[in-house]
């Protein structure tokens, strides 16, 4: 997976869609302008609040059936146990470089069924001082399944700092999701076969 440029004017009106799914509610945002690419997606917390024309600081236009059709799929298939990549073009916004560096090689350094600690993200990015750093790039992730901030655990295997959804209990069933499903699929990716 890897975010794809698009050519989405910063400003122009976001789509955002509720998901339903086995663990909570997800929010995604999409931008019509850029071919329907995610720019954020969110488990909702106890203390989100929806506005109207917003959705975490982004303004946008609520429950649009069509605008996020392959979001919704590919989620769906992904708690059926059939997915573990996603094909989706990414505009995430925000985040610096290291942020943004970190967003794009998760899904490859911490695939499905698999966790690991931010200490060996940081070691694998070759920038073993900075496992703090991937730390703030997880809090800050803005799409969050797609980018499987869900996967880093503490250094210990514990399960620390998830911001979506009920926090930790939300990470925990992801991951168990993910264990039981982990060998399902065979050598391919998704429900059809290979991609």
């Amino acid at each position: 997976m890897q975010a794809k440029p698009t050519g989405s004017q910063q400003g122009a009106p976001l789509s955002a869609v509720r998901i339903p799914t086995p663990v909570g509610p997800l929010v995604a945002v999409v931008d019509p302008a850029a071919d329907g690419a995610l720019v954020r997606l969110d488990f909702v917390r106890p203390d989100d609040r929806n506005a109207p024309r917003s959705w975490r600081d982004l303004a946008v236009t609520w429950d649009d059936p069509q605008a996020a059709p392959d979001v919704a799929r590919q989620i769906e298939e992904y708690f059926r146990g059939c997915r573990r990549r996603f094909d989706l073009a990414l505009a995430p916004r925000g985040g610096g470089p290291f942020d943004r560096e970190v967003w794009q090689t998760l899904p490859e350094l911490v695939p499905f069924g698999t966790t690991t600690s931010y200490g060996s993200i940081a070691r694998r990015l070759r920038r073993p001082e900075a496992a703090r750093a991937v730390g703030r790039a997880n809090a800050t992730n803005p799409i969050s399944l797609i980018v499987p901030c869900h996967r880093v655990v503490g250094a210990d295997g514990r399960l620390v700092g998830y911001g979506g959804g009920e926090g930790v209990a939300t990470k925990r069933a992801l991951i168990m999701h993910e264990a039981r499903f982990a060998d399902a699929l065979g050598p391919h990716e998704t429900c059809a076969g290979p991609d």
